[in-house]
């Protein structure tokens, strides 16, 4: 699933691949998919956006935002967005192809849920969208004590620390897979309660947000997903699938999980409270 570090990489390498060339064709919605989203009738999308100069790829939370003159394609978390410069490498099932006068393609498919949206810049008015817009990166410098600070209030202090961090879009993109490493680095256990959090724990939960998700943000993304060319990210988590059962890097516990929240957390009993 697409979070902050791995929409940063591929609208990094959209950038480097296929800016600047011209939309040719487009098919969206030729695999239907139950839970494929899209804005308008995808049957629409090849009129909209052919003939169109790709522009700047921008990593919005969770979603991947391409230019097209005065339209926008937006690619949502549960979109896995794939470049081939081979046309006879495209998969034969596919929720949005987009193909360029060059004879490259850039292919987008839903897995389990996902939005695919493309629209005339200023017509989408997604509540989730509008939210990564207008809310400040981790990786930028408007996200800074004093915003990570008006996050909290009476309301939160109720939440979970997973709660807080990964719902209600206080902070996009920030979702269920940094959450792991990101509490990890804080040692604090996703089900503990905000209002258990001490003044310099949060100070220091700040630190470890910005730096946990700017560490993976280089590293190409985590290696528990994949690029824009279907490799892997650099960065090697502590808390995820790939890592269960083995021994904590810092202590030597054993790895454990659990079901919360309609999702599996990952933890160390001895570093995590």
């Amino acid at each position: 699933m697409l979070e902050i570090p791995e929409s940063y990489t591929i609208a990094g390498q959209l950038n480097h691949t296929i800016k600047g060339k011209i939309i040719s064709y487009v098919k969206a919605n030729k695999s239907p998919h139950s839970f494929a989203w899209y804005y308008g009738k995808p049957e629409d999308y090849d009129e909209l956006l052919s003939g169109k100069e790709v522009g700047t790829s921008r990593a919005i939370g969770c979603m991947v935002e391409i230019e097209a003159e005065d339209c926008r394609i937006v690619l949502g978390d549960g979109a896995s967005i794939r470049y081939y410069d081979d046309l006879k490498k495209i998969p034969g099932k596919h929720q949005l192809y987009v193909e360029f006068d060059d004879g490259t393609a850039l292919v987008s498919t839903i897995q389990m849920y996902g939005g695919i949206f493309a629209f005339r810049d200023g017509e989408f008015d997604n509540m989730y969208y509008i939210a990564a817009k207008t809310k400040p990166s981790p990786l930028s410098d408007d996200f800074n004590r004093e915003y990570f600070a008006s996050l909290r209030d009476e309301k939160t202090n109720k939440l979970s620390a997973k709660a807080f961090l990964a719902t209600e879009q206080r902070i996009p993109g920030l979702g269920n897979g940094v959450l792991q490493d990101i509490l990890y680095n804080a040692g604090i256990h996703p089900k503990r309660q905000m209002a258990n959090v001490s003044d310099e724990e949060y100070s220091k939960l700040f630190d470890v947000v910005k730096e946990t998700l700017k560490t993976m943000a280089d590293g190409g993304g985590r290696d528990t997903e994949k690029d824009l060319f279907g490799n892997p990210g650099g960065y090697k988590t502590y808390l995820s699938k790939k890592t269960l059962w083995t021994p904590c890097t810092r202590c030597g516990y054993e790895l454990h999980k659990d079901n919360y929240m309609g999702g599996t957390i990952y933890y160390c009993e001895h570093c995590q409270s």
